[in-house]
């Protein structure tokens, strides 16, 4: 029918998967494949959040939980697994059906061969059997003779008929109750299979309304591919050029900073040079200054030591001692002779009026304008969106070349007349069910109707016993009692054949259905069997690829779809449509084409523009070098810096000089060394101190410009060096990097419609026309047929096989039982004239 080819097809626009197509090599561009060498790993894709396809809900729950009498199901189970207790016959039945192997079926239903035999011969024996003890009945045979003979434990005898009889009626009765339950569970399951199927139809309708809105939700979903990846591309300044931007800055920026740090160190030469020479100046002057000083301090101290007093005895030993250190009172470091450096704190003054600084920020700003001028030389890649677009436009036309909605609109019209045409079938089936359940109650009533007779005769025969009564006076009531007792045995007879000819029907036919068709479906072997190859049609492979698609070579099999459709996945990836139709292919070539591929292979990033550092910048660096720093004579200040400005430290002169004055007796002398004490401290406090200062400056600054000017030029040469090689990989070996960098950015922009064609794979495989309904039916169809109907027939023969089978010695101790109650014709007689009749 139209409607089915519709329904499987419905789908067929929308597949996709994550197979590796030649085809989309071949679609990224050639200037990122061509460059191999140096591959890093790409950086992970930002994931695109797609959101959640409209889910369906489906009402059928195909469960069935039989409640109490389950355990009855459970012994009728047990019952037919004892009779047949063989596996599954798959490969009986498979060849049975070609070869027609009768001994091996024969062999497999042995069991029910062997009841179904035990109950025809019952069926035909017990007329047979019926009738001959009838016959003997009228010839006082068979317990027709009405005499009893007297015994001693006939009181036993009849409580043991009596009890005996009692415990096979209820067991009777039991089975009759069984036979009941399952004759009411059959009536009352009627409204379940009501409820299942309009469940089951509601399902379906939801299958069919819900799948347009899917379909369409994951074409719409193509946006958020094209979004993001105009998104990238809109940003490709930042994106790609700062991915090539810091690639590169592993080579460019330390030979940047290098120069950047020459250019600190001419700053700091100028600052030494010209703290070398002041401090040489300030030396200088304090120096000749310091000399006069120390002159005049040591005439006047010589004078001193001239005075008489000095020539005492006493005292004359510190006076020469005195005298003997005048001579330390010295310039000890000359600064007259060291040369000047005027010379390179000029060249270097006339350096700095390049600001090499300024060169070498232009050259970072230049190289960080990566980004704009990338963004400058990919404006071409604007024509993309209008690619995208036609892109969406394409896949939008494509889900509507299928009339998906007009096919879905159309089933869901089938269903509806489905629905109504078995609805319209529900009072036949309930006038049915009400027949059926009327001839199952008349079954039943056989065997009721034999207990009544049976229990009113044990209740009149137990009721009108008399033991004093002798067998031929016995009362009526007890008499009434053996009668009920022999009508129950004969429609016993009458029914017995009637109920067993029942019994073995329903046995035969609900046992194999069983054994047959609900136990393999349970454990699902039989749709092994239907998916045989060529078992169905001895020409076609797989009968139900064949029946929907014309072909019965493809792999699908009605087990296959079963399981998809129970574990509630996409119609598509049950029926497996990619077989039919590979969408995969499909959103490969039209999601990616070549006409996109060929705007991305257009992406050309030329860096020869960028100029790390300008010419005025290497003849600021050379000059530089050639300033004359190195010519200083280093160690001629060196030499002087480390000498003391004096020859003694003056404070420990002083020191000593007040330390002999203390020897001397007190006067003038005294006062008077203690007078040249405080005058060389003065010395030592308004000159030496800043002359220390000034040649701890000097000192500093020497030592800096020695280091600055150690290998100067090949310093110098090695920033420029490095420079050149910077540009040099900007300007010609750079096109790896942008190939590799533009390469990773294309497999980004790639990378989204990958997500979408997989995100597309999985929503089809599971969310996308949920095939759940499907396996429903199936499941609902087994709980119907072999739940509700097959389990409830099997439990209804089961209690009433019971009963027919018990019916045997209930005629046995019924006739036995009857002797005691009914009223004799002859008694026996003893000749004491002395009668114990019991």
């Amino acid at each position: 029918m139209l409607w089915t080819r519709w329904l499987v097809l419905l789908l067929c626009w929308g597949g996709t998967g994550s197979e590796r197509q030649a085809d989309e090599r071949d679609a990224v561009p050639a200037e990122v494949r061509s460059d191999s060498r140096r591959e890093r790993s790409p950086p992970p894709v930002e994931p695109l959040d797609f959101g959640f396809v409209p889910a369906a809900v489906y009402d059928t729950h195909a469960y069935y939980e039989p409640g109490t009498i389950g355990i009855l199901f459970h012994m009728v189970h047990a019952f037919l697994y004892m009779v047949q207790p063989n596996h599954f016959p798959k490969g009986e039945i498979t060849s049975g059906l070609t070869n027609a192997l009768l001994l091996q079926w024969i062999q497999y239903e042995s069991g029910f061969l062997v009841c179904a035999s035990f109950g025809v011969v019952f069926v035909v024996l017990t007329p047979i059997i019926a009738t001959c003890f009838c016959m003997c009945r009228c010839c006082d045979n068979c317990g027709g003779e009405m005499h009893q003979r007297q015994r001693k434990n006939a009181d036993c005898h009849r409580g043991f008929y009596t009890a005996s009889t009692l415990i096979l009626h209820d067991q009777v009765f039991l089975g009759v109750l069984i036979a009941l339950a399952a004759n009411y569970n059959i009536s009352s399951q009627i409204k379940s299979t009501r409820r299942l199927i309009n469940t089951n139809m509601r399902d379906l309708k939801t299958f069919a309304n819900n799948t347009p809105a899917q379909i369409d939700y994951l074409t719409a979903q193509y946006t958020t591919s094209k979004n993001k990846v105009l998104s990238d591309l809109d940003n490709i300044g930042p994106l790609l050029g700062g991915r090539i931007h810091i690639q590169l800055e592993k080579s460019v920026i330390p030979s940047l900073d290098a120069a950047l740090r020459m250019a600190g160190a001419m700053r700091e030469t100028k600052e030494a040079l010209e703290n070398v020479s002041s401090s040489l100046e300030v030396l200088q002057e304090g120096v000749g200054k310091l000399q006069a000083s120390l002159s005049g301090e040591r005439a006047s101290l010589s004078n001193t030591l001239s005075d008489p007093a000095c020539t005492n005895g006493a005292v004359s030993h510190t006076c020469n001692a005195i005298r003997s250190t005048l001579f330390q009172l010295g310039i000890n470091a000359d600064f007259s002779k060291l040369p000047d450096v005027n010379h390179a704190l000029a060249n270097v003054n006339t350096v700095l009026k390049t600001d090499l600084s300024n060169i070498v920020q232009r050259g970072y700003a230049s190289f960080n304008d990566t980004p704009r001028l990338v963004k400058e030389q990919t404006k071409n890649i604007v024509a993309v969106k209008g690619m995208l677009d036609k892109i969406g436009a394409e896949i939008t036309g494509f889900s509507k070349m299928f009339p998906v909605e007009a096919s879905l609109a159309n089933f869901t019209i089938f269903l509806n007349e489905r629905h109504k045409v078995i609805e319209s079938y529900y009072p036949q089936m309930d006038q049915m069910d009400f027949y059926r359940w009327i001839a199952c109650v008349a079954v039943l009533c056989m065997v009721v109707l034999v207990l009544a007779f049976n229990i009113l005769g044990l209740l009149c025969g137990n009721c009108g016993y008399d033991k004093q009564a002798t067998p031929t006076t016995r009362g009526c009531l007890s008499n009434t009692g053996g009668n009920l007792l022999m009508a129950g045995v004969g429609f016993s007879f009458i029914f017995a054949c009637v109920l067993m000819a029942i019994i073995t029907t329903l046995f035969v036919v609900g046992g194999n259905v069983e054994k047959l068709i609900c136990e393999p479906l349970a454990n699902r072997q039989l749709f092994k069997i239907i998916d045989t190859p060529f078992l169905v049609h001895p020409e076609k492979k797989n009968f139900l690829p064949g029946m929907l698609f014309q072909n019965p070579n493809i792999d699908l099999t009605l087990g296959s779809m079963y399981r998809e459709c129970y574990e509630n996945n996409g119609l598509y990836h049950a029926l497996q449509l990619e077989t039919m139709f590979n969408i995969n292919s499909f959103l490969n070539r039209t999601v990616y084409n070549r006409d996109l591929a060929k705007v991305f292979e257009s992406v050309q990033v030329d860096l020869q523009g960028v100029m790390l550092l300008e010419q005025a910048g290497r003849d600021n660096l050379i000059n530089f070098a050639n300033s004359g720093i190195g010519q200083i004579d280093y160690q001629a200040y060196l030499a002087e810096v480390n000498k003391g400005v004096t020859v003694i430290d003056l404070l420990s002169f002083c020191s000593d000089l007040e330390a002999q004055a203390d020897q001397l007796p007190r006067g003038a002398l005294e006062n008077a060394l203690r007078g040249h004490a405080s005058s060389i401290r003065a010395i030592h406090r308004d000159q030496v101190v800043p002359l220390e200062q000034a040649m701890s400056t000097l000192n500093q600054s020497i030592k800096l410009l020695q280091r600055t000017s150690t290998d100067l030029p090949v310093k110098v040469t090695n920033v420029l060096s490095a420079i050149d090689a910077a540009e040099y990989l900007i300007a010609h070996n750079a096109s790896h990097v942008v190939k590799q960098e533009t390469k990773m950015y294309v497999q980004g922009l790639v990378g989204y419609f990958k997500q979408y064609t997989e995100w597309v794979k999985n929503s089809l495989t599971a969310e996308v026309a949920q095939c759940k309904p499907i396996s429903n039916i199936v499941d609902s169809m087994e709980i119907v047929g072999c739940s509700f109907i097959t389990d409830s027939v099997n439990t209804f023969w089961f209690g009433l096989g019971g009963c027919c089978i018990l019916l045997i010695p209930s005629i046995i101790f019924s006739v036995k039982l009857a002797k005691y109650y009914r009223r004799m014709d002859t008694e026996d007689v003893f000749e004491d004239g002395q009668e114990n009749w019991n």
